[in-house]
């Protein structure tokens, strides 16, 4: 076994202090999706979930036993709410103080209650994180270095009138994407061409920091990125699939990724990589460490590429970016995140790792959410594992599996439940995600006839009744005071949705 004193020189030795791994890891989240399959590569690397979405067959999965019936209005909640369970802090106490803890999204309390369990967040502070997530704050570093964002202008509205002159202003026209500074999914980006949209979208942009862009014809993309000592590291690019109506409510929303050698990703390759590892530098400079999304767009009538937003976090593309750089490039991204985490001394050609990464067979990944407007308690709901669909379209269920390592064709692909028997549904909650060979939409943006099948076949594996209204929901048995040496968690109650693309 390699001592952790000792460089590590190229990848064999990397690979081979990860099996040997002796830190336990462990990805807290609402679902083990965005780190998943990171077991097989890392001794010790395990999953500390809400949602008990492996029914038990997944070995590294945790999952407490009493946690009531609940939603969390954030990722954050999610996390704090599981930090601050009793059976969860027995579990990680158990497994020894050097601990380390991974997460989508953390906040301050998140902080908190790591520091009460004698544990590291293997991940930047999250003031800083707060600080570059801004959509008006990645807009500002990317000027800084030179990378545009659409032509825009960043300020206030308190009405049409305003927006517009703010426009007029920046040459922007009259048709408008207004994003708030903070918000994902979709979920605060606004399509705005006349004063009846304004009025639609007015309460939730009134007050807020705006960055308001011209609409321009494009193809969104995205891709993963690590800093490391050495560098920037570049994951492989993806089409972003937005805005399906089978797929989200929400006009513009994140439901999915191709990731591809689509035309336009290709042609402008370098040219995406460049902006990135620029970018990579910048939030070097502040301090920033590890693994971040980001998301561009592709003018398709000028050929400019733009940048759209830096998310500094493990995202819901981690999955595809993990899959493609380990199954083609003999190691996944996060690893290199983990190695700045671990303070481990290492040696590599970043160029070299970056080559292996470039040729790829094409794989995909689709996000359903329950897009009827309808509340309701599930009865039924498909198992997560390997599925298969037949030649008429119908899909079935094959077996458990852990992750997708054993799905290698179109007709087969791998089914993460995120919602299951006895919770509520609601129009934009989660309902599960498949991960898949092959594409799911087209160079022109549409989406795939399999696409659809899939979608509509796993939906129909779901029965749901009408919930009675305002039930009580289910205290936790949350660490008291005297043993956590601060107040109960005060997000025990909390109630919303939560969301995987962070």
């Amino acid at each position: 076994m390699l001592q952790l004193h000792k460089k590590l020189t190229g990848l064999s030795e990397i690979l081979t202090f990860f099996r040997h791994n002796e830190t336990p890891l462990f990805f807290v989240s609402a679902t083990p999706y965005n780190l998943l399959g990171l077991d097989r590569w890392v001794h010790n690397f395990e999953y500390i979930s809400y949602y008990d979405s492996f029914d038990g067959h997944h070995p590294c999965v945790f999952v407490p036993q009493e946690k009531g019936l609940r939603d969390f209005g954030s990722m954050k909640e999610t996390n704090n709410c599981l930090l601050g369970h009793k059976e969860v802090f027995d579990w990680i106490r158990r497994r020894g103080p050097a601990s380390k803890l991974i997460f989508v999204m953390f906040d301050q309390e998140t902080e908190e209650l790591a520091a009460d369990l004698g544990v590291e967040i293997a991940l930047p502070p999250a003031a800083l994180r707060t600080w570059i997530d801004s959509k008006i704050v990645t807009t500002q570093l990317g000027n800084e270095v030179g990378v545009a964002s659409v032509p825009n202008v960043l300020g206030h509205a308190t009405s049409y009138a305003e927006l517009c002159t703010l426009a007029r202003g920046a040459g922007l026209g009259e048709d408008l994407v207004i994003q708030a500074a903070y918000g994902d999914s979709g979920r605060t980006t606004f399509f705005i061409r006349n004063e009846q949209d304004w009025n639609t979208y007015a309460r939730q942009v009134v007050g807020q920091d705006l960055k308001i862009m011209k609409r321009i014809n494009h193809m969104p993309g995205t891709l993963e990125a690590c800093v490391t000592r050495y560098g920037t590291l570049v994951g492989p690019l993806m089409m972003e699939v937005t805005g399906y109506t089978e797929l989200t409510p929400y006009k513009g929303g994140w439901c999915g990724n191709d990731v591809c050698h689509a035309p336009l990703l290709d042609k402008n390759q370098q040219r995406i990589h460049t902006m990135v590892q620029v970018l990579g530098e910048r939030l070097s400079r502040e301090g920033y460490r590890g693994v971040f999304c980001v998301d561009f767009l592709i003018d398709i009538d000028t050929g400019e590429v733009y940048l759209g937003e830096i998310n500094p976090r493990v995202s819901g593309i981690s999955p595809l970016t993990n899959l493609i750089t380990s199954t083609y490039g003999g190691v996944p991204l996060f690893l290199f995140h983990l190695l700045e985490f671990l303070d481990i001394d290492y040696e590599v050609d970043l160029n070299e790792i970056q080559a292996r990464w470039a040729d790829f067979a094409p794989w995909s990944q689709l996000v359903l959410k329950q897009t009827e407007d309808t509340v309701g308690v599930i009865t039924q709901a498909p198992a997560s594992g390997r599925w298969r669909m037949n030649d008429d379209g119908a899909i079935h269920f094959v077996r458990h599996e852990r992750d997708w390592h054993t799905v290698t064709h179109e007709q087969e692909a791998f089914y993460l439940r995120v919602s299951g028997v006895g919770e509520h549904c609601y129009q934009g909650c989660d309902l599960g995600i498949l991960v898949m060979p092959g594409r799911v939409q087209t160079d022109a943006r549409r989406l795939s006839e399999r696409a659809r099948a899939w979608t509509a076949g796993i939906k129909a594996h779901f029965q749901r009744r009408p919930s009675t209204p305002a039930a009580p929901l289910a205290s936790l048995p949350l660490r008291t005071p005297q043993t956590r040496g601060r107040k109960p968690n005060k997000h025990a109650h909390a109630v919303g949705t939560v969301s995987h693309r962070a």
